[in-house]
């Protein structure tokens, strides 16, 4: 991952989040491809075992169904919710 892509990441989650703040470069190093990649360039398979699901939760199915119903609608063999989901 170039430096430049790096930084355009993090930029864009700041601009996602509001924050705003002001980011000072100390050293301009490439990753070595070894050890991670923006998420930008994960496939989808990358994403599903390292990322997270923003769920807005309706009324009705509990918080157990709910990870239940995405296990088996994307073929997971784990997965949990932290905190609760119930609104």
């Amino acid at each position: 991952m170039s430096v430049e892509e790096g930084l355009d990441f993090v930029r864009r989650l700041d601009e996602f989040g509001e924050i705003g703040r002001k980011w000072v470069v100390l050293k301009e190093v490439e990753t070595d491809p070894e050890h991670g990649k923006v998420p930008t360039r994960r496939s989808l398979e990358e994403l599903l075992k390292l990322g997270i699901i923003n769920l807005d939760k309706p009324p009705g199915p509990t918080s157990h169904e709910i990870v239940a119903w995405l296990k088996n609608m994307l073929g997971l063999k784990r997965a949990g919710h932290g905190g609760t989901l119930e609104p």
